[in-house]
């Protein structure tokens, strides 16, 4: 059975935030992927591997009945060590994955940034890859014509966006993929160990990107980080093992998640 902890009552980042409509709702979500175990030489043996029962993998269960919900305007910390499903979970709001079992329902428009370059192009230059990208979340071309010059200006990439993307750097790619993912003005962002891209210059236009929300979008941020955890986010969620481990008060989150070395 899942430990959850409440929110500390004397904590100001969690009394200074009312509690908005409910916007995400995962309820006993399972997910399983199959590991190849052996592979049959032939057809023959693969035969007799059938008749023998013998299965060419094993059942790796990486989400076991993972329940929670997240409010409009929240900015949500999920934590956990490499392997406790974290990642698995995002893809999963993100439509990238489907669960076995269990459901996730969304009231807004989702913006995953979860893999740098997913949705881009080389061949395309870095004005197309805006819209090629826009459109790939769900937006118009009119709607993408209306956020254009904001995301441009915060990746500072002005005059490089008629050149093709396989000639900007690894640096210039990132900072125009997180800039179209936080500027695209969707309702719900979701970020997976990103606070810790581009340069230092870069690095630090972004957390004070973030400290500046109050609430005007949901945020959703997978991250080994404590510091971002303590400093960001209105509350946390720590996965262990497939399941909640226990949510609630970010410092009391992050000190269980320092805690499971100890």
């Amino acid at each position: 059975m899942s430990k959850k902890s409440k929110p500390v009552e004397n904590s100001p980042k969690t009394c200074a935030k009312p509690v908005g409509k409910t916007v995400i709702k995962v309820e006993n979500l399972c997910k399983s992927f199959r590991l190849p175990t052996e592979r049959a030489a032939g057809l023959k043996q693969a035969i007799f591997n059938w008749l023998k029962g013998v299965k060419g993998y094993t059942e790796h269960e990486v989400l076991k009945g993972v329940s929670f919900e997240v409010h409009q305007g929240e900015f949500i910390g999920i934590v956990g060590r490499n392997g406790s499903g974290k990642s698995t979970l995002l893809k999963l709001l993100a439509q990238i994955y489907y669960p076995e079992s269990g459901s996730i329902t969304v009231d807004g428009t989702l913006v995953p940034f979860i893999e740098l370059g997913v949705g881009f192009n080389p061949e395309l230059t870095g004005r197309e890859n805006v819209y090629l990208n826009g459109a790939l979340l769900g937006f118009s071309h009119r709607e993408m014509d209306a956020m254009y010059d904001e995301i441009v200006r915060f990746a500072e990439l002005e005059p490089f966006m008629d050149a093709k993307l396989k000639n900007y750097s690894s640096g210039m790619q990132v900072r125009l993929a997180f800039s179209i993912a936080i500027r695209a003005r969707g309702d719900i962002l979701i970020l997976d160990e990103v606070l810790a891209v581009g340069d230092a210059e870069f690095q630090q236009k972004c957390n004070d990107y973030f400290a500046s929300l109050h609430g005007e979008q949901t945020v959703i941020l997978v991250t080994h980080s404590m510091e971002n955890v303590r400093r960001f986010c209105d509350r946390a969620i720590l996965i262990e093992d497939g399941k909640v481990m226990t949510e609630g008060d970010p410092e009391e989150v992050a000190k269980a998640y320092e805690g499971l070395w100890q």
